[in-house]
């Protein structure tokens, strides 16, 4: 197949691409390089500040629409981030990819329109990025005003309802933005997962016990309550302040993404997200090099993904008080689990998220399209 991927978040596309021109396709990628991550991309479409800057970056998109025809597939990144345009802007570039391609579908990775929606509601999840049950999370406490900000603007709206009804098929790689996707396009939505190359990442076990248990913690400044790494980092230093002879603790702020892999290399356990059900990028990639996620893994996650046996990861729940210090005390106290939780870490990212597992399931569901 020839494939066109524009956009990317956290190295997903890249990841993607890299596993299937493996498997004999040509995949071309078109992003900015997830920002500062600085991931591969075969076009950059990197966008500068400030008014000259945004007409160049649009006379550049313009430019590079030629050479974005004739794919068979062209797989999107959600609407907000595929390009960086303001949806006017969105329109006429979008028509023509569709017109000169084949089928186009959508990588349900990141916040849009549906997720948000789904978490407002208060029923499809029990906590989310917005809300701890029926109550604001510390993030939209600081900004209520958000929703209608960010998401409720009626050009927003349009083109994000117009974009994914001109969607041939919906690919989600969380269980969070799968359910709201299944739940309001059942025929068109499957669950991919997040590709990770295991291949290329040399797993760097837990041999025996630590003498002192090293934690990683990586923050995204301008997300840093919204995804709870504020809470998981005031934990952390309690637990590190408690147990200095057995816990040290290492935090770093938006570094690239090569050098990131790096640093979390030598440590034992990463702490990720709080309000996530499932563990995401920065997590499967700890556990793939031999480190313990903290992150999110509730029942409806290992249920959703069929698995019964291997449970490696330490869940932590927004709606139980002294949660996420209680389960780092618990690492601290019963540190001789760590070599076995450490193998089956890696064993668990090798079954279900090795970038090729993730791009046969795409393939599967490409070609149904493919052989109508």
């Amino acid at each position: 197949m020839k494939i066109l991927f524009i956009g990317d978040a956290s190295n997903f596309h890249n990841c993607l691409a890299n596993a299937l021109k493996e498997m004999g396709h040509k995949c071309t990628v078109v992003s900015h390089g997830s920002n500062w991550m600085k991931t591969n991309r075969d076009i950059d479409l990197t966008r500068k500040n400030g008014i000259i800057e945004a007409f160049k970056y649009l006379f550049k998109v313009i430019k590079l629409l030629p050479q974005l025809t004739g794919y068979d597939i062209v797989h999107f990144i959600n609407p907000p981030l595929f390009l960086s345009l303001r949806p006017y802007n969105l329109f006429p570039i979008f028509l023509y990819l569709k017109l000169l391609n084949k089928y186009l579908f959508l990588s349900a990775v990141a916040t849009d329109n549906i997720y948000v929606n789904a978490c407002y509601d208060k029923k499809t999840f029990r906590y989310s990025d917005y809300f701890v049950g029926n109550n604001l999370n510390p993030y939209m406490k600081s900004s209520e005003s958000y929703f209608e900000k960010n998401w409720n603007k009626t050009e927003v709206n349009y083109f994000h309802n117009f974009f994914i009804k001109n969607m041939d098929g919906i690919v989600s790689c969380l269980y969070e933005y799968h359910i709201p996707y299944i739940n309001k396009f059942p025929n068109k939505t499957i669950y991919g997962g997040i590709p990770i190359d295991t291949k290329s990442i040399r797993p760097n076990y837990i041999e025996t016990e630590p003498q002192k248990v090293r934690f990683f913690i990586g923050i995204q400044k301008n997300r840093t309550i919204l995804k709870g790494s504020d809470l998981l980092l005031e934990a952390l230093k309690q637990i590190c302040s408690k147990y200095p002879d057995k816990a040290e603790m290492t935090v770093v702020e938006n570094v690239p993404y090569s050098e990131y892999l790096n640093i979390m290399r030598e440590h034992h356990v990463i702490l990720d997200q709080l309000y996530s059900y499932s563990p995401c990028t920065n997590a499967l990639l700890g556990m793939a090099q031999g480190l313990i996620a903290v992150s999110g893994a509730e029942p409806e996650y290992y249920d959703f993904i069929g698995e019964t046996e291997n449970k490696p990861i330490i869940n932590v729940s927004p709606l139980i008080e002294n949660d996420i210090y209680n389960k780092l005390e618990w690492i601290i106290l019963n540190k001789s689990k760590l070599p076995e939780l450490s193998r089956a870490s890696r064993a668990f990212v090798e079954k279900h998220n090795d970038s090729h597992i993730v791009a046969q399931r795409h393939l599967d569901f490409w070609n149904k399209f493919l052989q109508k």
